[in-house]
């Protein structure tokens, strides 16, 4: 069953790609095997458990937590009880995260908000949009993070351009500066945060160091692109027969609302230490009571496309169960302990830290970038000057620089698990909340967007070891 399991994920994986050409939602394989993936677990546990290829149930069983000899009901009961509960959990934080964002989104765009903005952009011409929109995504992506600023930014896109396949091309090109954006600030991504808060890195530290090698990231692909995106872009007609539902003063309230409620969620997470999904619901329950008193005593067609109850109903909830599944069939991955193999042949054959970390984020792009953020923090403690200083080998003493906090791995994982995602459109929660909102086909995303999103990769990991080699020398 370990093998199966492996078998079925990539063949759902490949269902999710081939999502045009079998003209099958990609919500559907990944439900698929977010389920298929746990029923394979719990027949296969017996086999999985007694040769010792799970960490989760190593440590679940050396812990103390099992009754006496551990038996298949044990073992049902570790899988069932407490895996399934506990990765549940984790995987509701993003989906509450995003469903509030989303909603949030659409209802500044329910309210006109964003045309306050749009009309602010005058220029059509692509490559000068392109790089507007991506500077103000790296940098909206740090202060917010890379998941809340795409929703906003592909929201954005849909006023400024109306043909699909440049919509497209600007929507990739968001998810490749959101990614590089979140990559040097401790809140921009959810592996900037884990290492946060697990102490690997420090936020001071974080930014001054990451931000060049992030930033080139960027500009790399933006500068290939300077030499063959031509022309200008076509905005969305507007009918001027179109009746308008809100003031402006109404627009400009839900704009500021929005934005507000966005750049509270961050605030929220450093002062309360709460999970950022409470703070993005109560920053929609703030915005949800708002529209109810503003919009109480107006006609009940104002109120069908104004009050959230029914604005609600326009949140692309595909997208969540696409979440949902995919993150569950890798959660199981991690429980059955696939991905601690994959860590540990990493480990052995590599041992280069630049060359592992490096291994990570381009396997962030097929395989959530959580379980193996986490597979690194597992396997390599933080290091201390106290033993360092009981060490006697200098190539030791050499190696374990690189693990005390703020050493050059966590940095350097930091950036290539937050980055390397954006090699494929599926590789990072922002791609797939792109892909969702806009539909985006996999297998376009990977013949126009991948190559350059790799050379960004690359380039960056370049300025990042010189700039290691220049601070160290």
């Amino acid at each position: 069953m370990f093998i199966i399991m492996v078998v079925v994920f990539v063949l759902g994986y490949l269902a999710i790609a081939l999502e045009h050409p079998l003209h099958v939602d990609k919500a559907v394989p990944a439900l698929a095997i977010g389920s298929l993936m746990w029923v394979l677990y719990i027949f296969g546990a017996y086999d999985i458990f007694t040769a010792g290829l799970s960490e989760a149930w190593n440590s679940y069983i050396h812990g103390g937590h099992g009754h006496g000899e551990p038996g298949i009901k044990e073992m049902r009961h570790f899988i069932v009880d407490k895996e399934i509960i506990h990765h549940l959990g984790e995987i509701s934080e993003i989906l509450f995260f995003l469903l509030g964002a989303m909603t949030i989104v659409e209802v500044i765009d329910q309210h006109n908000g964003f045309k306050i903005i749009t009309d602010k952009i005058k220029t059509t011409k692509k490559v000068k949009l392109l790089w507007i929109l991506s500077f103000l995504t790296f940098f909206m992506s740090a202060a917010l993070d890379n998941l809340t600023t795409t929703i906003v930014m592909v929201a954005l896109l849909r006023k400024l351009i109306s043909d699909k396949e440049t919509r497209w091309f600007f929507a990739s090109m968001v998810v490749l500066a959101a990614n590089a954006g979140g990559a040097w600030s401790p809140i921009g991504d959810v592996t900037t945060i884990m290492l946060w808060i697990g102490n690997q890195i420090t936020a001071g530290s974080i930014i001054a160091r990451v931000i060049i090698p992030s930033l080139f990231t960027m500009i790399v692909p933006l500068a290939v692109l300077s030499f063959i995106l031509k022309g200008n872009v076509t905005r969305p007609e507007v009918d001027a027969n179109e009746k308008i539902y809100t003031t402006l003063f109404e627009r400009k309230l839900f704009l500021i609302l929005g934005v507000c409620g966005l750049l509270f969620v961050p605030v929220f997470k450093t002062v309360t230490h709460l999970p950022p999904y409470m703070g993005m619901l109560l920053s929609l329950s703030m915005i949800w009571l708002v529209s109810e008193l503003l919009h109480k005593d107006k006609p009940e067609e104002f109120k069908k496309r104004l009050k959230v109850i029914y604005i609600l109903q326009k949140v692309d909830t595909p997208t969540i169960f696409f979440f949902l599944g995919i993150l569950s069939a890798v959660a199981a991955l991690q429980s059955a302990g696939q991905l601690d193999l994959l860590a540990g042949w990493l480990d052995k054959n590599l041992g280069n830290i630049f060359l592992i970390d490096l291994a990570i984020g381009v396997l962030s792009a097929v395989v959530d970038n959580v379980p193996l953020v986490a597979g690194a923090m597992g396997m390599y403690p933080i290091e201390d000057a106290a033993s360092i200083a009981a060490m006697t080998d200098p190539a030791a003493i050499a190696y374990a620089q690189n693990f005390v906090q703020d050493g050059l791995f966590w940095e350097f994982l930091a950036y290539c698990a937050g980055t390397g995602g954006s090699i494929l459109i599926i590789g990072s929660a922002a791609g797939v909340a792109a892909m969702g909102m806009e539909r985006i086909d996999f297998i376009w995303y990977m013949k126009r967007i991948s190559l350059l999103a790799l050379l960004g990769y690359v380039a960056g990991a370049g300025v990042y070891y010189i700039q290691s080699l220049l601070l160290h020398s």
